[in-house]
């Protein structure tokens, strides 16, 4: 899942357990709908993309300079990830609003798709939810 920096979500996967979030990022920034701005054109990118640990690799940081898109991710060994506890807490409460659907809580639908068609209407739900206050 992607959100900006309030925890709006922009993009969503559904992908199976046995996959590193590594491989999910590229499908995800590709799925990017365009955003309507308030100077310009329609944004198909992100300005900036923060991520843990689990994305310290070569081809995605080649990836989003290819797309222009400014990364901050955290380098293992070097950086503690206390510091960018400050943007995961944005991602974790999007996720929690995401559980507080029972459907989402526990997968039962079989099919992929209908899974990803209910978390797409959470999702919905939760875009009016947070502009319409």
């Amino acid at each position: 899942m992607l959100t900006e920096r309030t925890g709006l979500p922009i993009s969503l996967a559904i992908s199976g357990a046995n996959l590193h979030d590594s491989q999910a990022l590229i499908p995800l920034v590709e799925a990017i709908p365009p955003i309507r701005s308030r100077r310009g054109p329609r944004r198909r990118r992100p300005g900036k993309l923060h991520g843990d640990k689990a994305y310290d690799h070569r081809f995605i940081r080649s990836y989003l300079r290819r797309r222009q898109i400014t990364h901050r991710i955290a380098r293992r060994g070097v950086e503690s990830s206390q510091r960018l506890g400050r943007h995961r807490w944005v991602i974790e409460r999007t996720v929690a609003w995401l559980g507080g659907f029972r459907r989402l809580h526990r997968r039962y639908e079989r099919k992929g798709t209908h899974f990803a068609a209910f978390a797409t209407i959470a999702a919905t739900l939760i875009c009016n939810r947070r502009i319409t206050k």
